[in-house]
């Protein structure tokens, strides 16, 4: 039986529609303290981003876990890599995130970490889900338990964030534009880079609990292009809501996504004497990215779309780096899951080692023309249709060695997805558009 509230990045929607709710959410701190107390552990970090319905889901989480007996230490606005971090060290037994990342503050969600800084596994949210089914209880007074505050949770997070490139990196004599999201790095990332030396810059760090993502951010660079072109910076980097993305963008105002921030990182783990053969990437990971990596020697391994599938690509596989276009990325040698701040800190270290400008550090990558268009679908979605999939070959046939076709129906909206790279952009949305209409009509006959 699958899981009906737990999706690939624990549990998100609107505020006050189901279960986005405090009474939901109440429960829900509950049902995880229950299963965490069959553990034997009995405390449980609580972080959030910047949105103004944190304070509500923070105080529900709380009610809950007490309820169960289990103790809670409160973070505050903290980056979910940044909580992810705390739960190793504080030696908790889970951490909760309250954040729906790069959505907007009308939205929010609950994602959890296990003990060692990683996904919760799929059984444990099982018995969680569980436990919401039946009714809620209270342990005896005596055993409730109690809260504290953490009042150091961003100072011990901003040491480790500097403790993942070598301890003689200066950034002196660099400026650089940094966006927030007015989300939760507001009070991190800028301090991480002063702290290393250099001119910060900071933009959307003025959260008001509802501007978070607000045109701003990993996913709205428009603001930190004309920001680094104005104040004559030598890069500028984004965050998202949740601090768990980053693209970063050069002094000529061209952006780094994900994948070319990836083949960076990639290209100075080989220089510095790290030993792996392959890089993870997605389904949807730039063709591009697979041809620079094997100029390199190393191969693309492309999970289902989503940081949990990379994630189980990578230690399936013993890998070190992976992540996805949108700028998710994963140094498993550095910690345990994406980190915006600690990518980009990779990427500052790799420009700093090589001399180069980020603009010239990326000229090892040549990103493939991609098209993706979202087809509405109301119905069942069956691409193995047979007009679809002669479709699909005739155009790989056309486009050979040189393009990728890709078709698969969203987790998270009733749209299919028909994805085509080749290397002339003209050709790539000609083909686009025909498959798009293939699969529109034969999905509605």
């Amino acid at each position: 039986m699958g899981k009906r509230y737990f999706g690939t990045d624990g549990i998100r929607g609107r505020v006050g529609q189901h279960p986005i709710t405090a009474e939901f959410v109440l429960k829900l701190g509950w049902a995880v303290g229950r299963v965490l107390q069959t553990q034997g552990f009995n405390k449980v970090l609580i972080g959030k981003d910047t949105r103004i319905s944190g304070y509500m889901f923070e105080s529900a989480l709380e009610a809950g876990l007490s309820a169960s007996g289990v103790n809670i230490a409160l973070l505050g606005p903290m980056p979910t890599p940044g909580i992810a971090y705390l739960t190793r060290t504080l030696h908790a037994c889970a951490g909760i995130v309250v954040s729906a990342s790069h959505n907007p503050y009308y939205d929010n969600g609950i994602k959890f970490f296990s003990r060692d800084g990683q996904k919760l596994p799929d059984a444990v949210e099982m018995r969680i889900e569980d436990l919401l089914e039946q009714p809620m209880t209270t342990v005896e007074p005596d055993a409730l338990g109690k809260a504290e505050r953490i009042v150091d949770a961003a100072g011990r997070y901003i040491e480790f964030c500097k403790s993942t490139v070598p301890a003689y990196t200066s950034l002196a004599g660099i400026k650089i534009v940094v966006d927030c999201a007015h989300g939760a790095t507001y009070h991190i990332a800028p301090s991480v880079l002063s702290e290393m030396g250099a001119t910060v810059i900071s933009i959307g760090a003025a959260p008001d609990g509802l501007n978070i993502n607000l045109d701003c951010g990993s996913t709205k660079p428009a603001m930190l292009l004309a920001t680094v072109k104005e104040q004559g910076a030598d890069l500028g980097i984004a965050f998202d809501g949740d601090g768990d993305r980053v693209i970063m963008v050069d002094h000529r105002g061209e952006v780094l996504d994900g994948d070319e921030l990836l083949f960076i990182i990639a290209r100075d783990r080989l220089r510095t004497g790290s030993r792996f053969n392959a890089v993870v990437g997605t389904l949807m990971t730039n063709l591009g990215l697979e041809v620079a990596l094997r100029a390199l020697g190393l191969e693309l391994r492309r999970a289902k779309v989503g940081d949990r599938y990379v994630m189980e690509c990578l230690q399936a596989e013993k890998l070190i780096l992976g992540g996805e276009g949108s700028g998710h990325i994963i140094c498993l040698d550095r910690t345990t899951t994406g980190d915006g701040i600690i990518s980009a800190l990779q990427v500052l270290s790799a420009m700093l080692q090589s001399g180069k400008s980020l603009h010239d550090l990326k000229a090892g990558i040549s990103k493939y023309p991609q098209m993706l268009i979202n087809v509405s679908v109301t119905g069942p979605v069956d691409l193995q249709r047979k007009l679809i999939q002669e479709a699909v070959r005739a155009v790989e046939i056309q486009l050979g060695d040189n393009g990728r076709v890709l078709l698969r129906a969203s987790g998270t909206e009733p749209v299919v997805r028909v994805m085509v790279e080749g290397v002339d952009m003209g050709t790539v949305e000609r083909h686009a558009r025909e498959l798009a209409n293939v699969v529109r009509d034969t999905l509605s006959v």
